[in-house]
C-alpha cells in the first residue's frame, strides 16, 4: 500500500515542517514558470526575512511577474488591463525584493532562465545565474545542494481514492526527487494544491508516496498566471510562412512562445486551410523561386493529411490551435517496432490483422517480455482478455502458448484470439511544461478525458533528448522540425539567443541547444532558427541582426542548420564557410548587405569580386508590406492571429502608444513642446481613447505632450 502524504491547510505549518525536517539551511527547487507554489515560497521567504538564521536558497527558472509600466502613460494603459487579466494572481515576494535590490543577505535566488531581457540590469540576478541546458537543470539544482522540492499540483478523487497531478510542470521535479533519493540526501517534497490547474494525466500523474506533505485549502485556488499574446508584425508573418513550408506532413513539430511562434502556427493553419493563398504569398515573396528545392525535399505546400505529432519542451497554446484545426493528429506509440511499421505504412491503426505479427517477427520482435506485453496491450495490439504469465500468453479461451512470435502455434493462437482490433492510447503531443493565456487553461480543463489522454506532459529528459530510448524516439520523431528563435546570426552560422557579448544574460539557453543537437542526431530531423533581420529600437537607427561576428553565441557554428529571416531561408547544413556567409548575407536586410560582404571579403571568407545576386538586393521593409498587402485585404494576417486579451480599443492604443514612444525618443524636446501647443483638438471618435489613458484633460506639460502625440497616432490609425 502506498504511503499517503501529510495534509495541512496552511503554508506556515509547511514552513515549520520544512525546518524540522532539513534544518535552517533550506535549498528549495521550484519548477520553471507556472508551477511555482507561490504562497509557500512567499511564506518561506518571509520566514527568512524575519529569522536571519534561516539560509534560503531558491533554485528555479522563469520567475513570472506581472507587467510593469515605465511611465505614467504606460501605467494608465496597463493598470486596468493588469487588473482584469492578473487580478487575484499571487505575486512572488522574492522577485519584488530582487527588483528593489532588497534581498536580505541570507537569501539567494539562482535561476537558469530569465524572462527575456527582464533582468539585464539586475546585479544579483546576473551574478547568481546558472548557465544550464534544460536537460541538465535537475542535475544542476541537485548539485547546488537542493533539499526541498515543491510545486503547485492539482487533486482528483474518485472511487479509487485520491490522485495528484503535476499538471503544468512534470518537467524536472520527478528527476530531481529521484536524484535526492538515490544519493540518500535528507529532503522533503511538498505540493500546494490549486484546483484551477488542468488535471493532466499520463506521466503528469504521480503516486501519493512521492509527496511528503500536501497543502490544501480553498484560499490557494487562485487564478493562474497567464501570458497575454503579442502582436504579430509583417516580418514575423514572412518568417512564419517560410518555416511552415519546411514542415513535412506526417512529421514532428517543436515550437516556442512569442510572436514568431504565433506567426508560425497561423501560417501552418493557413497552409492547411487556405493552401492556394499560402502558396500565392510565398510566391509573391520570392520564396518559391529561391527555395523550391528545399521545400520539396523537406517540407511541403499542401494541407496536412497525415498530420503532425508534437515533441516540445513547451506546450504553447498554438498546439491547441493546431489540434482544433485537425493538424496535430499524428499519434505515436511506445513500442519501436509498432512505430516503425506505422511510419512505413505497414500497419493500419484502425484495422489490426495477423500480418502485423509476421512483420514484428521480421523486424526481430520474437520473444515477448512482460514489459513488451504491457505496452502492446496498452496500445491495443493485445486485447484486454489476454493475459501474460511468466513467458506465456493466456488466450481468452484459456489456451497457454509460449510468448514467442517465431513459434507458428503461438502466432496462430494470437491471431485467432489475442489480437486487438485497433490501436489505442496514442499520444499526439509530448511536452515538458505549459504556460499561456487564460483561454488556453480553460480549454485544457474542458477537454474530454479521451482527448486529454492524447496529451502527455512529461520530463524534459524525455522530450529534449533521445537518451532514454533512442530507437523508439528516432521512429516517433520522424521528419522532426525543431523551430526556435534567435536574436542574431553570425556569418559563420553561429546563433546568439540568450546573452550579450559583455556577459550579461538576456534569458538562458533553456532547451534550444538540446533541440538543435537532437535535430542533427535524428535521421530526418532539422533545426530551424528564426531570426528577425533587423533590430528596431525606439529613437535609435535600425541595426542588422545578421552580423559578421559577435562575442557570445548560444548555438556554435558546427551545429548550423537552417536560418530564416523575413527575407529568405538559408540552408547551412554541410556547407562551406563561404557558402554559409553568402547564404546569410542573401537573407539580410539590404541596407546592411554591402558592409557585411566587405567584412567577409576582408577576412578572406568570401572571394574578392563576389557580388550579391540581384534577387537578394531588394530586401527592404517596403517590399514586405507590398507582399502582404493583398492578403491583408482578405484578412488573412490579423494583428493577433491566435486571439488577444486586449479589447478592441486597447489593441488600437497598444499600436498608438508604440508610435508615441518612438516619436518621443527620436524628437528634440523643444519640438515636442511646440507640437503640443499647436496640435488640433481631438475629434469625438478620439475621446474614448483619451479617456482610457486619462488624457481628456491634460494636467501637466508632460500630459499635454503625450496627448498631442497620441492624437497624431490615432489620426494615423484612421480614428477621425
Amino acid at each position: 500500500m502506498l504511503r499517503s502524504p501529510i495534509v495541512v491547510d496552511d503554508v506556515e505549518l509547511a514552513v515549520d515542517a520544512i525546518i524540522n525536517r532539513v534544518g535552517k539551511d533550506i535549498r528549495i527547487g521550484l519548477p520553471l514558470g507556472l508551477g511555482k507554489p507561490v504562497e509557500l515560497i512567499n511564506a518561506l521567504f518571509q520566514r527568512a526575512c524575519s529569522d536571519p538564521e534561516v539560509q534560503l536558497t531558491i533554485l528555479t527558472a522563469l520567475s513570472l511577474e506581472k507587467p510593469s509600466a515605465g511611465s505614467a502613460l504606460e501605467r494608465a494603459f496597463l493598470q486596468p488591463f493588469a487588473d482584469r487579466v492578473f487580478g487575484g494572481v499571487p505575486e512572488l515576494d522574492y522577485m519584488r525584493a530582487l527588483r528593489a535590490g532588497k534581498l536580505p543577505a541570507n537569501v539567494e535566488v539562482c535561476e537558469f532562465f530569465f524572462k527575456p531581457g527582464s533582468l539585464l540590469g539586475n546585479a544579483h540576478a546576473q551574478q547568481h545565474y546558472i548557465s544550464s541546458n534544460y536537460s541538465h537543470a535537475a542535475r544542476d539544482v541537485f548539485q547546488r545542494g537542493c533539499n526541498v522540492a515543491a510545486q503547485m499540483i492539482c487533486r482528483r478523487e474518485d472511487e479509487d481514492g485520491v490522485r495528484y497531478s503535476l499538471s503544468c510542470n512534470p518537467d524536472t521535479g520527478p528527476e530531481l526527487i529521484e536524484l535526492m533519493k538515490q544519493h540518500g540526501r535528507p529532503h522533503m517534497v511538498l505540493g500546494l494544491v490549486n484546483q484551477n490547474l488542468p488535471y493532466m494525466v499520463n506521466d503528469a500523474e504521480i503516486t501519493t508516496d512521492i509527496l511528503d506533505m500536501v497543502i490544501e485549502h480553498p484560499r490557494y485556488n487562485t487564478p493562474l498566471f497567464s501570458t497575454p499574446k503579442l502582436a504579430v508584425a509583417t516580418p514575423d508573418y514572412l518568417i512564419g510562412l517560410q518555416a511552415a513550408a519546411l514542415i513535412r506532413d506526417g512529421g514532428t513539430l517543436q515550437v516556442g512562445i512569442g510572436a514568431l511562434g504565433d506567426a508560425l502556427i497561423h501560417a501552418t493553419r493557413l497552409r492547411h486551410e487556405h493552401s492556394a493563398e499560402f502558396r500565392e504569398v510565398l510566391d509573391a515573396a520570392g520564396v518559391l523561386a529561391q527555395s523550391a528545392d528545399l521545400i520539396e525535399q523537406i517540407g511541403g505546400l499542401t494541407p496536412f493529411g497525415k498530420g503532425l505529432y508534437g515533441a516540445s519542451e513547451m506546450f504553447v497554446d498554438g498546439f491547441m490551435h493546431l489540434y482544433r484545426a485537425g493538424i496535430l493528429k499524428r499519434a505515436v506509440y511506445d513500442f519501436w517496432a509498432l512505430q516503425q511499421l506505422l511510419n512505413e505504412g505497414h500497419c493500419h491503426p484502425q484495422q489490426l490483422d495477423a500480418e502485423l505479427l509476421t512483420r514484428f517477427e521480421t523486424l526481430g520482435v520474437r520473444v515477448i517480455r512482460t514489459q513488451d506485453f504491457e505496452i502492446l496491450q496498452h496500445h491495443g495490439v493485445f486485447n484486454e482478455e489476454t493475459r501474460y504469465d511468466q513467458g506465456y500468453l493466456i488466450a481468452p479461451d484459456g489456451s497457454r502458448v509460449i510468448a514467442n512470435l517465431a513459434d507458428p502455434e503461438s502466432r496462430r493462437v494470437i491471431a485467432e484470439q489475442c489480437l486487438g482490433t485497433q490501436l489505442r492510447n496514442g499520444i499526439v503531443l509530448h511536452a515538458g511544461f505549459f504556460l499561456g493565456p487564460r483561454d488556453f487553461y480553460q480549454q485544457l480543463r474542458e477537454l474530454p478525458e479521451q482527448e486529454l489522454a492524447s496529451i502527455c506532459m512529461t520530463g524534459v529528459d524525455r522530450v529534449n533528448q533521445l537518451d532514454r530510448n533512442p530507437r523508439l524516439y528516432q521512429h516517433q520523431r520522424q521528419h522532426a522540425r525543431f523551430i526556435n528563435t534567435g536574436i542574431m546570426a553570425t556569418l559563420s552560422g553561429a546563433i546568439v539567443s540568450d546573452g550579450l557579448e559583455d556577459g550579461r544574460v538576456i534569458s538562458g539557453v533553456g532547451g534550444q541547444y538540446n533541440f538543435v543537437a537532437q535535430a542533427h542526431q535524428l535521421h530526418s530531423g532539422r533545426s530551424i532558427l528564426l531570426v528577425r533581420a533587423v533590430r528596431d529600437q525606439d529613437g535609435k537607427p535600425s541595426t542588422s541582426n545578421i552580423v559578421f561576428n559577435y562575442g557570445h553565441c548560444t548555438i556554435p557554428r558546427h551545429l548550423r542548420d537552417i536560418v530564416i529571416t523575413e527575407y529568405g531561408i538559408a540552408d547551412l547544413r554541410s556547407k562551406t564557410d563561404s557558402e554559409v556567409a553568402k547564404a546569410l548575407i542573401h537573407i539580410a536586410d539590404s541596407r546592411f548587405q554591402s558592409a557585411l560582404l566587405a567584412q567577409a571579403q576582408q577576412a578572406g571568407k568570401i572571394e574578392a569580386g563576389y557580388q550579391i545576386p540581384a534577387a537578394h538586393r531588394n530586401n527592404l521593409p517596403q517590399r514586405l508590406e507590398q507582399v502582404l498587402s493583398d492578403a491583408r485585404v482578405k484578412a488573412l494576417f490579423p494583428e493577433y492571429p491566435l486571439g488577444s486579451d486586449f479589447t478592441d480599443l486597447e489593441a488600437v492604443l497598444a499600436r498608438a502608444l508604440k508610435q508615441v514612444k518612438t516619436r518621443a525618443a527620436s524628437t528634440p524636446r523643444w519640438r515636442l513642446l511646440l507640437k503640443a501647443w499647436m496640435t488640433l483638438p481631438p475629434t469625438a471618435a478620439m475621446q474614448p481613447y483619451l479617456e482610457r489613458l486619462q488624457l481628456q484633460t491634460p494636467r501637466t506639460l508632460q500630459d499635454r505632450v503625450a496627448r498631442s502625440l497620441l492624437i497624431d497616432a490615432l489620426r494615423g490609425a484612421g480614428i477621425l
